[in-house]
């Protein structure tokens, strides 16, 4: 159901797009390696809940998120990762873990790494642990509109 949804979404905008199946993956950075390419490559995508609210971040796969470093520069006084049952209630059409970094499906505000922004393309999880999504990365950000930040380390 996932990457019907987010198939007819980029269809409607007349985005194009390649649409991948590959064996199970449970992190992008095993997906990276299962489309035989790099964690630069391939984005994750992170929910955070930034005091009483949720967002997206998008990095890519082989970088971490620095928490700390995100409240202060969104001036949150707290941050942490969306629990089990708060991404299940987000988008319970999704598979456990694989949530697409598109905000727009689920009413969420998008971060973007400035890091994975350099790229041409970006591939992501369909919402599934056996799809992905590639697709340019100018299209992404004119659909998904993310607010770009250096938020990660290595």
């Amino acid at each position: 159901m996932p990457i019907r949804t987010l198939n007819k979404l980029l269809d409607s905008r007349n985005i194009s797009f390649r649409s991948y199946n590959h064996s199970p993956t449970f992190t992008a950075q095993e997906t990276a390696e299962v489309l035989h390419t790099t964690g630069y490559e391939v984005a994750k995508s992170v929910v955070l809940k930034i005091d009483s609210r949720f967002v997206i971040l998008v990095l890519p796969a082989c970088q971490q998120v620095d928490l700390e470093g995100f409240r202060q520069k969104v001036g949150a006084k707290t941050v942490e990762l969306a629990t089990e049952r708060e991404l299940q209630t987000i988008a319970p059409m999704c598979d456990k873990g694989s949530i697409p970094p598109v905000g727009n499906l689920f009413g969420l505000p998008v971060y973007v790494s400035t890091s994975l922004a350099e790229d041409e393309v970006i591939s992501f999880t369909a919402g599934t642990h056996t799809e992905d999504i590639r697709m340019s990365y100018r299209d992404f950000e004119w659909l998904v509109q993310p607010q770009l930040m250096d938020f990660t380390s290595h």
